[in-house]
């Protein structure tokens, strides 16, 4: 159990170093800029396949 509360420990600190020195912030753009690209890749594939007239494949 102690070993736990240790890997905890050091993956708080680490987590909030990160947070700290703004890694945090650059990690979060980089989601949110993913986010954007795949939800755009998504309407472009539900769209060419509604042209081709496919139904969806579920």
């Amino acid at each position: 159990m102690l070993g736990w509360a240790l890997t905890f420990l050091i993956l708080a600190l680490v987590a909030g170093y990160m947070g700290f020195f703004g890694l945090a912030g650059a990690a979060a753009l980089i989601a949110k800029l993913l986010l954007v690209v795949f939800l755009i890749l998504l309407i472009v594939s539900a769209f060419s396949g509604a042209l081709r007239g496919r139904p969806p494949v579920i």
